[in-house]
């Protein structure tokens, strides 16, 4: 299910730092939000684009939005 496994450490003030692999991947950027999500059980950290529907406007680009919207579904479905 996991492509990689990295590690990091918090420090006092609850603060860490994002491996840069995973900045460069996904393109963070000093000053970019970051959203975090638990399930009760594991917790997940997603970069919010500054501007949502940019973002998904490109996100369904080469396909049908229908094709787009069931793979995000199917995504969902497999992180639960």
């Amino acid at each position: 299910m996991y492509t990689s496994l990295m590690e990091t450490t918090l420090t006092d003030r609850g603060q860490t730092a994002v491996p840069a692999a995973i900045r460069r991947r996904f393109h963070i950027k000093p000053g970019q939000k970051l959203e975090w999500v638990e399930d009760g059980r594991l917790i997940f950290v997603h970069p919010v684009p500054k501007d949502p529907i940019a973002a998904f406007r490109d996100s369904a680009k080469g396909e049908g939005l229908y094709k787009a919207l069931l793979r995000e579904r199917r995504e969902d479905a497999r992180r639960r």
